[in-house]
């Protein structure tokens, strides 16, 4: 297998539902993950060549066709991320921040992006603080345009086919434009996660609850739910590239959601996305047994926990440890609340 990457939409990007044409963009995240919708088990998949795994079957299948013509693990991730925008709204999209590793097995390299979302410029120590200067609470400070950064994951991805992509940039968002217009099959999880109601603003402003609650209702597993909107959006961006977000149409757009929002307004203006720029970063490796594990660096605490966790496991006695007893579990949990 040539390219390898391990692709990660944070955890704290904006949740930025992309439904332009008359409707709207709604700001939105999550104090902690997403709330558990049930244990499922998969069949074990061995591949020798290729493999693609993601956390819906149509961004798996995007994602897959694209290595088949001779794509690189880049293209594959840029297809994908196009898909998962909109298969896995409640935690992934093209409004977001992401991170990228990326090892390249002939020349035995890694690369990492940063494409972590930004605080537009205006933002001061101020901006979630209340009128009677206190601190607001978490979900008053989260709704609205508030609390709206520059989103950093299509110039990451753009950097990173730069540098990586095999295909043509216009060739990667074509499957999943045709899935926006023609609808996917929504899963059980995303009914469920919708009638908790994923996100504290999700019925405040009517673009985002028509979509989601179309008749007053939360779509249905086996509903078909499409996004003609968003497929011209993923189209513009093939053609006219990142720069479709950060200085074009959609980027007018954008700015104008943020300051509309009247009840918790950002500040978010067209300067701060001509400007945003993704990073190369050295990866933050270190030794454990006879390995060599590569992760993040900051402004991501993703790989330094990691690290941190691999390190006091170290000194646990783990060859005399059975892999799934209790023992091993607790240790290991231990680890993971010091490092977080």
């Amino acid at each position: 297998m040539r390219n390898i990457f391990y692709y990660a939409p944070s955890r704290w990007s904006l949740l930025l539902i992309l439904l332009v044409g008359g409707n709207a963009v709604m700001a939105a995240s999550r104090a902690n993950p997403e709330s558990a919708t049930g244990l499922q088990r998969s069949d074990v998949v061995v591949a020798e060549e290729i493999l693609v795994v993601t956390a819906h079957p149509d961004a798996t299948k995007i994602g897959y066709q694209v290595l088949q013509r001779g794509g690189s693990a880049v293209d594959a991730a840029i297809a994908i991320q196009a898909a998962l925008t909109l298969v896995e709204p409640q935690s992934s999209g093209i409004g977001g921040g992401a991170f990228m590793l990326y090892w390249d097995a002939e020349n035995e390299t890694l690369s990492t992006y940063d494409g972590r979302e930004t605080a537009p410029e205006a933002a001061t120590t101020e901006l979630f603080i209340d009128k009677e200067g206190k601190p607001m609470r978490w979900v008053d400070a989260l709704v609205g345009g508030r609390s709206v950064g520059v989103p950093g994951v299509l110039r990451m991805l753009e950097l990173a086919h730069q540098q990586q992509g095999v295909l043509p940039w216009s060739e990667l968002f074509g499957e999943a434009a045709e899935l926006a217009r023609k609808g996917f099959v929504v899963t059980p999880r995303l009914q469920q996660l919708l009638e908790q109601q994923m996100n504290p603003g999700i019925k405040r402003y009517p673009q985002a609850r028509d979509y989601f609650y179309p008749s007053g209702q939360s779509l249905q597993a086996g509903d078909t739910l499409a996004n003609p909107q968003l497929a011209e959006v993923l189209q513009k961006i093939a053609e006219q590239g990142a720069d479709y977000l950060y200085g074009g149409e959609l980027a007018q757009r954008l700015v104008d959601r943020v300051h509309e929002t009247s009840d918790n307004p950002g500040l978010l203006e067209l300067d701060d996305l001509a400007g945003y720029q993704a990073k190369v970063r050295q990866p933050l490796c270190q030794l454990f047994r006879q390995y060599e594990v590569c992760g993040m660096p900051p402004p991501t605490s993703g790989g330094v926990a990691v690290l941190q966790i691999l390190a006091m496991m170290e000194h646990q006695g783990l060859p005399d440890l059975e892999p799934h007893g209790v023992d091993f579990a607790h240790r290991f949990s231990q680890a993971s609340r010091l490092a977080y």
